[in-house]
């Protein structure tokens, strides 16, 4: 799914305020702060509360040898001002059917200040601009409404309500569908170029 520019674990996106890099070992112990937050792991399908150490190890491991094999991106969120240290996880992977995925979380702290709308629309660009993606679905639960207008505001458009599995909360749980097609990124990639030449 994704080219030989993402498979190389020195492969990273750079925005106003952020780093996207590929999660280290190193990132272990924000991740079992922050995304094993109960506040944030609810509205997550696989995060656990509380979460244990070893599901973390796993999945960085996964997420390295899945962005290595090009089979999917999953890449740790990092303030340009400190990137060494994980404030949230943003991914794309093959999705339940033909459409990959977009997925994300950001810790509690870092929430209200605009950094997952920066975040998603970078992952965006480069799954449409570098791994020429024609199609992108995302969910966000029902009762977060925040998830919503993140993905409103860069782009996607609901689709829909429907269930999808969420194996750490035991159920499946009402969700908001989303999707985003390369014909819409590009007409609000021209859009933000006028702006910014304006």
């Amino acid at each position: 799914m994704f080219p030989d520019l993402t498979r190389d674990d020195v492969f990273r996106i750079e925005t106003r305020r952020l780093w996207l890099r590929w999660p280290t070992a190193k990132d272990k112990d924000s991740i079992l702060k922050l995304a094993g937050d109960r506040s944030v792991a609810e509205m997550l399908a696989r995060v656990p509360h509380p979460l244990p150490a070893p599901v973390v190890d796993t999945f960085v491991l996964q997420a390295r040898a899945e962005n290595a094999a090009g089979a999917g991106l999953t890449l740790a969120l990092a303030k340009r001002s400190a990137p060494t240290s994980l404030i949230g996880v943003i991914s794309i992977h093959p999705g339940t059917d033909t459409v990959p995925e977009l997925g994300y979380w950001l810790g509690q702290p870092y929430w209200g200040a605009g950094l997952m709308r920066e975040a998603v629309r970078a992952l965006c660009d480069a799954f449409f601009a570098y791994a020429g993606g024609t199609d992108l679905a995302s969910s966000a639960r029902t009762e977060n409404p925040a998830s919503r207008r993140v993905l409103e505001a860069c782009g996607f458009a609901q689709i829909g309500t429907g269930t999808k599995p969420f194996p750490a909360r035991g159920a499946d749980l009402p969700v908001d569908l989303f999707h985003l097609d390369r014909g819409r990124w590009q007409a609000l990639a021209a859009e933000a170029a006028l702006t910014e030449a304006a």
